[in-house]
């Protein structure tokens, strides 16, 4: 037994790193102590925070989560056994996200569960239900939906350029058709608002519009992209094409 005496107790800069002794019945656990030093550093811990506690029974899943530096959409996907993985999640919270989903910002709220579902919900409501574009039936209605056609398949040309070979070709005639050039006498006559043969109508039919050739909507549209591959655009022609 060590001789009775007095011991002076060491002295610790309350700014450094200790360890503490934890009594287990009989055995000690030496556990870390973070000092003040390291609070600006971000130390990710596997005990749960408050935001990301497992739920227990009785407890609703959480519907929002607030990102720590660290996180990836992966793993927070997977934590919190997002429907569809981290694209779903990304594609749930892109505004807030940004265009770079492997860059997430610490601090930021993601939507999890219910309020994604229901933020997609909402925008395929809105989609459903958004009014749809109805077009007059005369020329101008047809070339303005045959344009909306055109920018959906990324087919070039413009109202007037439309116009300007329309006229020309047909007068505006979407029952025109030529029985007497060399077409006619090969028995493939030109026909509708830009004069098109079947063959050119077949090959350059874009999906979605008529299969008849008379239609005027389908008729301008084909025509424009024989235009297109041809000329470069319907604007480009300026005579017999």
């Amino acid at each position: 037994m060590p001789a009775k005496g007095k011991h002076r107790r060491p002295k610790h800069n309350p700014f450094t790193r200790k360890l503490a002794l934890v009594g287990t019945g009989g055995a000690a656990l030496t556990l870390p102590l973070i000092s003040a030093t390291t609070a600006g550093a971000v130390e990710k811990t596997t005990a749960p925070t408050a935001h990301t506690a497992a739920p227990t029974a009785g407890t609703a899943t959480p519907t929002t989560y607030s990102v720590v530096a660290g996180d990836t959409l992966s793993e927070i996907a997977a934590k919190h056994s997002v429907s569809g993985g981290w694209k779903e999640l990304y594609a749930a919270n892109k505004s807030v996200i940004g265009d770079n989903p492997s860059v997430i910002r610490p601090g930021i709220k993601l939507k999890l569960g219910a309020e994604a579902k229901t933020a997609d919900a909402t925008r395929a409501s809105r989609s459903a239900t958004r009014t749809p574009i109805t077009y007059a039936n005369n020329l101008d209605g047809w070339i303005r939906e045959s344009l909306a056609v055109m920018a959906k398949h990324g087919i070039p040309g413009t109202y007037n350029g439309i116009h300007r070979n329309v006229m020309r070709e047909s007068s505006g005639n979407p029952l025109a058709i030529n029985n007497w050039d060399i077409n006619a006498q090969n028995g493939i006559p030109s026909k509708g608002l830009l004069q098109v043969i079947d063959p050119t109508f077949q090959t350059y039919h874009v999906p979605g519009t008529s299969t008849d050739s008379y239609d005027p909507v389908a008729n301008i549209t084909a025509a424009c992209n024989y235009a297109a591959a041809r000329y470069g655009s319907i604007d480009n022609v300026n005579g017999p094409y």
